[in-house]
């Protein structure tokens, strides 16, 4: 059975969905995105990707297109019509057609392009990797300098998950004057003498939802937070690692560059950031 897609108010099945040649998305990556995962049929910390989806926009000034009303609606009719249990909704807005080609933003009042899809993803919140913990190397960071905008820019981060593959580990940590950003579609942390420590907001990495998410909660349980950068070299040194995104929640991180880090296994804060992150984000899906 095709998948329900849709496409600037349509649902269609996917094979017959379609998108301009001329649009921006296509030919400049000159769009943003969000992915919500979703639960037990429900969407998680949905408010919150909202929330950034309308703050990219505005930094590109991209019209945005449709009301939250709108776009919850929009995401609960496609778990609803693709059956999604646990999995992603993808959402991407472009700046539209303008009917050809230019380096020039087209007029104003050239309608965005809004395309949403789905992913199942079965037992999502009970990944194997979870209880075994990710390998990561790490590789220069070349992006550009508004990783905060969460455009569909994303050829470097796949170019760097595909090296990260080619060495036999899991994902990579990307690093710009010799401290850890981010990975490549997640945000980086480590742990050490119980203090968790990750990267402060800047334009250097994305605003993660789920970072702000599992960072009230770790506050929430009396754990200590300690916003700034750090090295590989003090990540191999952590007590604990760990990843965080939409997708993956809390994913423990037990090797980096060759090197164990702490005992080389699932670290105690790390999973249960993680147990309290999927229980606390079912009670509040929508």
């Amino acid at each position: 059975m095709a998948r329900t897609v849709y496409v600037n108010g349509e649902y269609l099945p996917e094979d017959q969905a379609q998108v301009s040649i001329f649009d921006r998305g296509f030919l400049m990556a000159d769009g943003v995105y969000e992915v919500v995962s979703v639960l037990d049929g429900k969407m998680i910390d949905f408010d919150g990707h909202l929330v950034r989806l309308k703050r990219s926009l505005s930094e590109l000034s991209i019209t945005n297109p449709l009301s939250d009303e709108d776009y919850l609606a929009a995401h609960r009719e496609l778990v609803a019509r693709n059956g999604i249990g646990d999995g992603l909704v993808y959402l991407q807005v472009t700046r539209g057609n303008p009917g050809d080609r230019d380096f020039a933003y087209p007029p104003a009042d050239t309608v965005p392009t809004v395309v949403m899809f789905t992913q199942a993803k079965p037992g999502l919140a009970d990944a194997p990797a979870a209880r075994t913990g990710w390998k990561v190397v790490s590789v220069e960071d070349l992006r550009w300098g508004r990783r905060d905008i969460k455009t569909v820019q994303l050829l470097y981060p796949s170019m760097a998950k595909m090296e990260a593959k080619a060495r036999g580990v899991d994902d990579a940590w990307m690093v710009e004057d010799g401290k850890v950003t981010e990975g490549t579609s997640n945000n980086a942390y480590i742990v050490k003498d119980g203090t968790i420590v990750t990267r402060e907001l800047s334009h250097d990495i994305l605003h993660g939802i789920t970072r702000a998410a599992v960072l009230r909660f770790a506050q929430e349980a009396q754990m200590k937070v300690e916003e700034r950068a750090f090295t590989i070299a003090e990540a191999q040194e952590a007590d604990e690692a760990f990843v965080t995104s939409a997708s993956a929640f809390v994913m423990p991180v037990v090797e980096i560059d060759g090197a164990a880090v702490g005992s080389g296994t699932v670290g105690p804060v790390a999973k249960r950031l993680r147990e309290i992150y999927i229980e606390e984000s079912r009670k509040l899906a929508v």
